[in-house]
């Protein structure tokens, strides 16, 4: 009786697979090995943000339904952060404070994606994950990263609900 109280909701455990396919998709050897992203936590960060944001916008124009799936995914990626930082020993006076600033650098570059992404602005994707990703200000530094997340944004416009849940087909990596 008790179980059924306190299980996930389906929505939930949807939520947390799609996030969990966003962070699979992030931690491919290929950004590292192909693309040059550092294998730091701070750029494993940035991936598994442009990831989970691929999802997010794909998801949260479809209907109510998918918005919801869409904020539920969001969530589950903020959650986890927090539990990161507890995990690498942030004591709980500051984790307040670091995910204070982490939500404003994670709601910056959502917003300055997103943004460059519905208006197919290349350049200031490029600049952004130039300067986000590779600590950068040359916007060359950016590119390969940028054609993969707007390829995967394509991709992932064309697939089903259905689809995107069992594996979303995301962009390849390349050069």
């Amino acid at each position: 009786m008790f179980k059924s109280l306190f299980a996930p909701k389906p929505n939930e455990l949807q939520a947390l697979e799609l996030y969990s396919r966003a962070v699979e998709q992030a931690r491919q050897p290929a950004f590292y090995t192909q693309l040059g992203v550092a294998d730091r936590i701070d750029a494993r960060f940035e991936l598994y943000t442009l990831h989970v944001l691929l999802l997010y916008v794909r998801l949260r124009h479809q209907d109510q339904r998918t918005a919801d799936l869409a904020q539920k995914m969001f969530d589950h990626y903020v959650s986890a952060l927090d539990h990161s930082l507890r995990e690498l020993g942030v004591g709980d006076i500051s984790v307040g404070k670091k995910m204070r600033k982490l939500g404003e650098s994670l709601y910056g570059r959502m917003s300055s994606y997103e943004k460059a992404l519905t208006e197919q602005d290349a350049d200031a994707f490029s600049t952004a994950i130039a300067r986000n990703v590779f600590e950068s200000d040359d916007i060359e530094a950016g590119r390969a990263l940028t054609r993969y997340a707007f390829a995967s944004h394509a991709a992932l416009a064309n697939q089903t609900l259905v689809e995107i849940e069992r594996a979303p087909d995301w962009a390849q990596i390349s050069e």
